[in-house]
């Protein structure tokens, strides 16, 4: 029997990778997504800000300022389609001197010139009128309205089911070892054999220089750059409404201080380039940085309230754009790398860019019957009390708690496990509900949790595993 030959193969199963398949899962197309990972979302995407970003720090002309600022308008939509939360809380950037007065207006110019929409430059009474947990050394800020915040596993997640129901096949725990090009048909080696396709997208983030050096002649290298956090309790999410950022460099945006949707309050990232790939340690220099560098624009930020610190790694390209085109040599291998930030708001776009190229490859025909909506895991904490007594009514495991720091049910962390691209590890219930996300981290509801995970997956307590 010959094997099948996909039109499209997607290399690494983040935000990027996933928006990609959902929008090729639009029409007539077979697409795999493969991803070395036990989960959608366990790379580059699953630790950063957590910013839909306006788009007024790319520089113009730039893919980063076009996709930025097109990524963010399709937010809305998207966001009721697939049932992610999505919070357009506008941000602001200080400036802690006249001084630095220009420095703010030479980001506004730049955003005008993209195209973002609402900017306006606040006196130090005006933004501290906005914002009163602000630094008293505040003097003035960029206010920008379009700004938000999301869930980035929520939101990856969100496009990766949606491609599931619509035809979109994934391969994970599959890393990929070696492609070759056979006529017109891309042969992938990997863990779990051959797979071959028309066309390969490579979304591999971090690894994207490595994929795309399997069958091209070497183009661009990839740097990955650290960034450490630190996430305090729910009972500080409202020391600042909006996200607050600091002049960037070349580094990037700084240190920030956001709410994120969950109601927590989130400090970071720092910027440290590094070498190992791999490499998501946190440290105390890193941590200690974060606070004292987030006390130069909020307040009275209570520090005895974190209740976890990590970090995540960035794909920094050496070409200081995103690389989203065919490969000159190699027709139908298509690089979607160095996808820093503004990766995540600019992730929808980037599917669209995506999707165009592949039209200038394969015949595009749109399905009839393709379904754009998808809906999100039910969460109790979510809901008004009337509704939640409705749910538990039908379905009393809704009423059975598991989490109390989050406040998620069985019923809740069933679904997480029994949905399409279900969870199989701690980390993915704890992505997809919340479990294990509160004070505690995990330390009560985790051996339920593995209770359920072994049980559903037929293996005993001792292979359970974390996360991979």
């Amino acid at each position: 029997m010959d094997q099948k030959i996909y039109d499209a193969a997607v290399i690494g199963a983040g935000v990027v990778g996933c928006a990609a398949a959902r929008e090729l899962s639009r029409y007539e197309l077979s697409v795999i997504v493969i991803d070395k990972e036990s989960d959608v979302c366990e790379g580059t995407s699953k630790a950063n800000s957590a910013i839909i970003h306006a788009g007024f720090d790319a520089e113009p002309g730039s893919l980063k300022a076009k996709l930025n600022v097109q990524g963010n308008a399709l937010m809305d939509r998207l966001s009721k389609e697939l049932d992610f939360p999505f919070f357009r809380i506008g941000a602001f950037v200080v400036c802690r001197s006249k001084d630095e007065i220009p420095k703010l207006e030479e980001l506004k110019k730049r955003g005008e010139e993209n195209g973002v929409s609402g900017l306006k430059i606040l006196s130090c009474e005006e933004a501290h009128e906005m914002e009163p947990n602000l630094s008293d050394e505040v003097y003035a800020a960029l206010y920008a309205p379009t700004s938000g915040i999301v869930c980035p596993f929520t939101m990856t997640l969100a496009f990766a089911e949606n491609a599931y129901d619509n035809g979109a096949e994934f391969s994970l725990s599959n890393e990929v070892t070696d492609i070759t090009k056979n006529d017109d048909i891309f042969v992938i080696s990997s863990s779990k054999g051959e797979i071959k396709a028309k066309c390969v997208i490579n979304c591999a983030g971090v690894y994207a220089d490595k994929i795309h050096d399997m069958v091209c002649y070497h183009a661009f290298g990839i740097t990955p750059r650290k960034g450490e956090y630190m996430l305090l309790d729910t009972c500080a999410g409202g020391i600042v409404k909006k996200t607050i950022f600091q002049l960037p460099t070349h580094m990037g945006k700084g240190i920030l201080v956001t709410p994120t949707v969950h109601g927590n309050l989130l400090l970071g990232p720092t910027a440290d380039n590094i070498e190992d790939k791999e490499d998501t340690s946190t440290t105390r220099e890193g941590i200690a940085s974060v606070k004292a560098k987030s006390a130069l624009s909020v307040k009275d930020i209570p520090y005895n309230q974190v209740i976890t610190s990590f970090s995540g790694l960035r794909a920094s390209a050496d070409t200081g754009d995103f690389i989203i085109r065919e490969d000159e040599k190699v027709k139908g291998f298509i690089d979607a790398a160095g996808i820093e930030s503004p990766g995540l708001s600019s992730a929808p776009a980037i599917a669209l860019y995506i999707r165009d190229i592949v039209g200038g490859i394969l015949p595009l025909k749109e399905k009839k019957d393709f379904r754009p909506e998808r809906k999100g895991i039910t969460l109790l904490a979510m809901l008004p009390p009337e509704k939640r007594a409705e749910l538990i009514k039908e379905n009393p495991d809704y009423g059975m708690m598991v989490c109390r720091c989050s406040q998620v049910s069985e019923g809740e962390i069933a679904d997480s496990i029994n949905r399409p691209l279900g969870a199989t590890t701690l980390d993915g219930v704890k992505r997809r509900t919340g479990s294990g996300m509160g004070r505690c981290q995990g330390g009560f509801c985790t051996p339920k949790i593995m209770a359920m995970l072994a049980e559903k997956q037929g293996i005993p307590l001792s292979e359970v595993k974390k996360n991979g």
